[in-house]
């Protein structure tokens, strides 16, 4: 079959979608013997859902390759800086039970070199400056510093309504993409089993050669049209329901400089500083915990956490999920993008990440002729198998130490619940730490170092010495990354001034 992929149809908006879309236009070579043609068909009834508001640092190459300016998208999407992940009482749930997960990698040292180097206090703030910033709710750049550059390594909070409207405005204004505001009706297939059209109502037949499923869980194309089923990850991630709130904040109070993640007796809850607000969210297991007892465990959270804030005036909503993902995340001229292709419990934001990851490789394998998609789907599909399995495991990890007693902590505690793949690196990691031998790709989406992160952040202890020397010059690394953190602490500014600070270069505005 010989037929040129010139023409990309996207179905559904949000932040998927209009990521998408914006990525694929901004990509594609307007003087290419056949140029790509992008369209995107959003419901005009289907709200972005908003909860997804963390991202990793990949954000700013994305952005940046978008051609988004960064104080423009700090403005736009009322974003604020996230610089990683502080878990408040996962492991015994007293006061002092506190560790993070930073974006920054710890000192330059083997991994053995630096566990075993590292004597006393808390192991991120012990091989890592960034916890120093993060507790005093500083920003990882100066404002003077080029866009997208930082002292420290980091990504953005940001409000996923505004986000979605910044990148349709970018992407209609700017990068060509048609868009049409209509209601699915139909999914038309070629004789090859292919998508040839999707029917709306108002518009008629919008046909492609490339669709992206971007309609969220509906998954219209992937699943309703396609039958691609899903893979149940609930018997190890048991968690399947949240209640978020937006909590105003004043408009000088501090910015946190991390996702906040406090656990309860049976589950966590998410709190995310913005400018404007914060949004808080109780994420929890309907198996150990009636909706009742989730409302009541949030609005304590409240009273501890937002002072003068009445809970009771607050709206809780509802959000029902389940970790699952699809089979398969290509089948035929189909890629599935965002919710459509699957869900993890929102615990390390992995959601949007996995959303650049299958744009990024979707580009970076772009099928330029139909004969070739069946490869690229077997590639793509065996490298998503791949991420979302290591990011199941990597989201247990977070509850496999704890010694919490709660019914729900215990049944996490149950090696039953356990992917195989984790016994086998748990049982490794008794002898030595994780390292990067321990991962097969270069571009993990959790590398070593956060593995080390959160294992050591939990309390497991370090493996013994082994027999090799250890690097003479680490006590040293470690000392001059001690000293790094002073100097950041007393050098950068708060996260509220430095957002004040920045402004759009003369002549931009939202675009």
């Amino acid at each position: 079959m010989t037929q040129r992929v010139r023409r990309i149809v996207v179905v559904g908006g949000g932040t998927a979608g209009w990521l998408a879309a914006c990525r694929v236009a901004a990509a594609a070579d307007p003087s290419a013997e056949a140029p790509l043609s992008v369209t995107l068909v959003e419901s005009p009834d289907v709200a972005t859902i908003g909860v997804g508001e963390g991202t990793w640092p990949t954000m700013r190459g994305t952005l940046a390759r978008i051609g988004i300016d960064e104080a423009v998208f700090l403005q736009a999407a009322d974003a604020s800086f996230k610089q990683g992940s502080r878990f408040d009482g996962w492991r015994t749930g007293a006061h002092d039970d506190v560790y993070y997960h930073p974006f920054t990698a710890p000192a330059d040292l083997p991994a053995a070199d630096l566990v075993r180097t590292w004597t006393a206090g808390r192991f991120a703030e012990a091989v890592c400056a960034q916890p120093a910033v993060c507790a005093d709710d500083l920003a990882p750049r100066q404002p003077a510093m080029p866009p997208y550059a930082g002292a420290l390594n980091y990504g953005y909070h940001l409000d996923a309504g505004k986000f979605a409207e910044l990148l349709r405005q970018t992407a209609c204004n700017r990068l060509g993409v048609a868009h049409v505001r209509d209601h699915v009706t139909a999914v038309e297939a070629a004789e090859n089993g292919d998508i040839a059209a999707v029917v709306t109502r108002e518009s008629g037949r919008i046909a492609g050669d490339l669709f992206l499923d971007c309609t969220g869980h509906a998954a219209l194309l992937i699943g309703d049209h396609l039958g691609v089923g899903t893979v149940d990850r609930t018997p190890t991630l048991f968690n399947d329901r949240a209640l978020a709130v937006q909590v105003p904040v004043a408009p000088d109070s501090p910015i946190a400089s991390q996702t906040n993640a406090t656990a309860h007796d049976a589950g966590w809850i998410w709190d995310i500083g913005l400018p404007s607000r914060r949004g808080i969210g109780c994420v929890y297991a309907s198996t150990f915990l009636s909706d009742d007892a989730a409302a009541d465990t949030l609005r304590s959270y409240l009273s501890r956490t937002a002072p003068g804030i009445d809970p009771d005036s607050l709206s809780f909503r509802q959000l029902r999920f389940r970790s699952a993902h699809r089979e398969r995340f290509w089948q035929g001229n189909c890629l599935a993008i965002g919710l459509s292709a699957g869900f993890l419990e929102p615990l390390e934001a992995s959601a949007i990440v996995l959303i650049e990851l299958s744009i990024d490789a979707l580009l970076d394998g772009f099928p330029a002729d139909r004969s070739a998609m069946a490869h690229h789907a077997r590639r793509f599909n065996a490298l998503f198998r791949y991420r979302w399995d290591r990011i199941v495991d990597f989201l247990k990890l977070h509850y496999v130490p704890s010694e919490r007693g709660a019914p729900y902590w215990q049944a996490h505690r149950d090696p039953a619940s356990w992917p195989a793949s984790l016994h086998e690196r748990l049982e490794l990691w008794r002898t030595q730490p994780p390292s990067p031998a321990d991962f097969a790709y270069a571009d993990e989406v959790f590398p070593a170092a956060s593995h080390q992160y959160v294992l050591y952040g939990m309390g497991i202890a370090p493996p013994p010495p082994g027999p090799l020397r250890a690097d003479p010059g680490a006590e040293a690394t470690l000392h001059q990354m001690r000293q790094r953190a002073r100097t950041l602490a007393a050098s950068l500014p708060t996260n509220r001034a430095c957002l004040r600070a920045l402004t759009p270069p003369a002549g931009i505005a939202h675009v």
